[in-house]
């Protein structure tokens, strides 16, 4: 039984990790990030920091890895939105 709840923490991880790779692609090769916000990407990253260091305490390999990856990916939506907008 514990193998299937780590399993699922795993699935869930992947699924919410991959979803923002679209974003940070599109972010990254279009250099258009009009309809994201600045704002929001804040409270997202530091909400993902605090999942991830909560996983730390806790000793829970799917959060840590799944948190670590988001947050990577959110901080470089967040340097794309910083850089390629126009007014902040």
């Amino acid at each position: 039984m514990n193998f299937l709840i780590e399993y699922i923490g795993y699935f869930a991880g992947v699924c919410t990790t991959i979803a923002f790779i679209p974003q940070v692609t599109k972010v990254w090769s279009s250099k258009n990030v009009n309809g994201l916000s600045l704002n929001m990407f804040i409270i997202f990253s530091i909400g993902v920091c605090c999942w991830l260091i909560y996983g730390i305490l806790q000793k829970d390999l799917p959060l840590i890895i799944a948190n670590m990856i988001t947050l990577i990916l959110a901080i470089l939506i967040l340097i794309g939105i910083i850089k390629f907008k126009k007014n902040i």
